[in-house]
């Protein structure tokens, strides 16, 4: 872009030319006041009025121009469109080009008319000064340059061409290149300032968007020298340290200024030493990036670069909420919601952090509570109040159990608690006892209160000893020994548990090998009729003869099949050989199969029995299907809509072990039910005990009277025997007064053996 192109150069950079038109206003009235005394000087050595005349002009044109200068200081320029400047460019211009004009009439006309030296000298040395000063104070306008270099050298080049004299003549050549000079020179120096101008203006406008950018940008910044002190300072620093007025801070100490905002806004205090370390990584460049955490309300991120000069841009952001977030994500990583007691894992970690800071070698401890009857709170008041009650218990559990301590959650109903340092073992175990005494007993949730007890299991061993997938297991196996002694007490792991442990584990092993490979056989306990005439239905009894061990007892291995959850399969293998077997028996006998508790939780048992009758042919009549008080009680809904529908396909249903339960009576006459099995504490003592036998009799009769068959179990004498049958309590017995359990040939031989009876009974008779 040329700068001589008026029309070309920007609004704001002309009127910049303009105003410099209207500066420098000391050096041109001082010119005037030359002007004007060197005209008096020229009439009082001459006499020519002329110069008085000329010298009356200067002092208008001065007061002119002194008159549009004070205007123009007065004007607005921020508003001034580009014909509003022209045209005070114009007015200047008149002013101007006047003073000129009379400088150059007043220097021809001494050439011409009074050709006195000293006129001539003074006249012409005063228009060439002006002529300079023009360049300096008029490049913002070429054609002022234009017009005042013109009006100034054509009155002398005519005054010269009118001598007639030859040297003078040559003189006014002279002036014309003098003239293009000064022009040359104007537009060089306007064009200079142009592009300075424009230069600046980019820079201006640059360093606006730098700075714009910079106090917008979501981080915050230092810029810093060699020697630690501020160049750049951005407007989110200050707010983020809460530094004040950023213009304030430059050249300032960036450490000083992190004291000045952390005692005013964070921290009582000097720099904390962690902080201050922390920085002084960062600027020497040990660290690159760094999480700084001033308070709980502010955590700032720092990123650190180093320049050539030795300087450091220090970038950070409020990564506040980011750790706020990450530190709840990893306490949900960490704690159980329910309780806010550690997780297992975080358990983990918590006790190997608690190992490694022991000085030396000590006693500690592990303990495993196991909440009893925990299910029936869920059951009879719903999981909320169960919820409830887990914290309530977490709360009584960390102050009873002491600050010294780490507790935690295991699963469920479970609770861990380890005791890091004590003194000795035998107190240990006594502060363990304690603990578990004080955290039984009532607990208050939503009005109600519940009486809790807990089974304990734990250990004591010496710190050194720990290991993390060891000291569990043993505190796993002492509260197993718990349970199976007596839930609420504690018990301590001890070696032989180890060995109890692998033994009922390979014994569990075997069991599912003999359930899958059917190496399991079924016995029978025979029901008589009262009088013991005939076998009227045999009860089908697994049987299981270990290849080492021997014959492992029904309760034993059955108690390990629920536990496994594999009872079905037993139910299954049972229900298949009970029903083939039947079929080889007279057709007057039934046989009779118990269902567990896993095997009515759902549909399933349908489709195995229905099986086992479709695969054997046996009618459906000649099976019993037992089913104890305590699963009906356990699922009621369920059980009742499986037991109908088995009811419905002719299948028999029987209770096992009636008057076991809580409820046995008042479920009698809404289930599915065609036989009650009476239990055999009903019986024992019966001849001796009046009121038992009362009671025994009380529940025969309700049971006939909702048309209900009745099996006495467990009938032992022929007292006992004698005494039922007189008074007619029972339609079948079954008990070791007629026969203990025998294998499926030995029915066929008791059946034959009465069968003969009856017919010998029946020829004597005759006879």
């Amino acid at each position: 872009m040329k700068a001589e192109r008026q029309n070309a150069v920007p609004t704001d950079v002309y009127l910049s030319f303009v105003s410099s038109l209207f500066g420098n206003r000391k050096t041109l009235f001082t010119g005037m006041v030359i002007h004007i005394l060197t005209y008096l000087a020229v009439y009082a050595k001459s006499g020519a009025t002329f110069y008085i005349y000329l010298t009356a002009v200067f002092v208008l044109i001065c007061a002119y121009r002194i008159y549009w200068f004070h205007r123009f200081d007065e004007a607005d320029k921020s508003n001034l469109t580009r014909s509003e400047i022209a045209e005070w460019e114009l007015l200047y211009l008149y002013g101007g080009v006047a003073t000129t004009t009379v400088l150059g009439v007043g220097s021809g006309y001494a050439i011409l008319m009074l050709r006195d030296p000293f006129a001539e000298l003074v006249c012409i040395a005063v228009t060439m000064a002006s002529m300079v000063s023009v360049v300096g104070r008029n490049y913002g306008s070429p054609i002022a340059v234009n017009l005042q270099t013109m009006s100034a050298c054509l009155p002398i080049m005519l005054g010269c061409l009118m001598l007639g004299d030859f040297y003078m003549t040559l003189l006014s050549i002279f002036l014309i290149p003098f003239a293009l000079t000064t022009r040359m020179m104007a537009n060089g120096v306007r064009e200079f300032l142009y592009k300075n101008v424009i230069a600046s203006r980019e820079i201006a406008m640059i360093a606006d968007r730098f700075d714009t950018a910079l106090n917008n940008m979501p981080h915050g910044l230092f810029m810093l020298d060699r020697n630690n002190r501020i160049q750049v300072v951005n407007s989110k620093a200050s707010e983020l340290l809460n530094l004040g007025d950023q213009n304030r801070l430059k050249d300032c100490d960036l450490d000083v200024v992190l004291r000045y905002g952390v005692r005013h806004t964070f921290i009582d205090g000097s720099l904390p030493a962690l902080i201050q370390r922390q920085l002084a990584q960062l600027i020497d460049g040990t660290l690159s990036r760094s999480l700084i955490q001033f308070s709980d309300e502010l955590a700032l991120e720092f990123t650190a670069n180093r320049k050539a000069d030795g300087g450091v841009v220090l970038i950070f952001e409020d990564v506040t909420a980011r750790v706020r977030a990450e530190r709840k994500i990893l306490h949900m990583a960490r704690y159980d919601s329910l309780t806010g007691l550690p997780n297992r894992e975080y358990f983990v970690e918590l006790v190997q952090d608690k190992l490694r800071e022991r000085p030396d070698v000590g006693t500690v401890g592990f303990v495993i509570l196991d909440v009893d009857e925990f299910k029936h709170v869920n059951d009879l008041k719903g999981h909320v109040a169960g919820d409830r009650l887990l914290h309530r218990i977490a709360k009584r559990l960390k102050t009873v159990a002491g600050s010294d301590t780490i507790q935690a959650r295991l699963m469920g109903d479970q609770f861990v608690v380890f005791f890091p340092d004590a003194d000795d073992a035998a107190s240990l175990d006594q502060r363990i006892r304690t603990m578990h005494a004080e955290v039984c007993g009532d607990y208050d949730v939503d009005g109600h209160r519940f009486r809790i007890s807990f089974s304990c299991g734990y250990v004591v061993m010496e710190s050194d000893e720990v290991r993390m997938d060891e000291w569990q297991i043993k505190a796993d196996l002492a509260l197993f020994e718990t349970k199976s002694r007596a839930r609420g007490y504690c018990t301590a792991f001890e070696p032989e548990m180890d060995a109890r442990y692998v033994e009922q584990q390979k014994l569990k092993a075997d069991l599912r090998d003999a359930v899958e490979n059917k190496r399991l056989h079924v016995d029978y306990q025979p029901m008589y009729k009262p009088d013991g005439s005939r076998i009227e239905c045999c009860e089908a009894l697994a049987r299981w003869i270990h290849p080492e061990k021997g014959t492992i007892p029904p309760n034993v291995f059955i108690q390990i099949a629920e536990e496994m959850g594999i009872i079905s399969g037993i139910t299954e293998f049972v229900v298949e050989r009970a029903c083939r077997d039947c079929t080889t028996w007279p057709n007057h006998m039934s046989v009779s199969v118990n269902l567990s508790v896993q095997d009515l939780r759902n549909a399933d048992i349908v489709a195995i029995v229905c099986a086992a009758l479709e695969k054997s042919g046996l009618d459906p009549a000649r099976l019993h299907l037992e089913v104890t008080e305590s699963s009906i009680m356990d699922e009621l809904v369920t059980v009742r809509a499986i037991l109908a529908d088995l009811r419905s396909r002719g299948i028999t249903i029987a209770i096992d072990d009636f008057g076991t339960g809580f409820s046995s009576l008042s479920y009698l006459d809404s289930l599915p039910v065609d036989i009650v099995k009476i239990d055999r504490s009903f019986v024992r003592n019966i001849g001796e005990d009046s009121r038992r036998f009362k009671l025994l009799r009380g529940t025969v009769n309700l049971s006939r009277e909702l048309g209900l068959k009745i099996v006495i179990e467990g009938v032992e004498t022929k007292d006992q025997l004698a005494l039922i049958n007189a008074h007619r309590c029972a339609d079948y017995i079954q008990g070791y007064v007629f026969s203990m359990p025998v294998a499926t040939e030995a029915v066929i031989v008791l059946s034959d053996a009465l069968r003969r009876k009856r017919v010998a009974r029946r020829r004597e008779s005759v006879a």
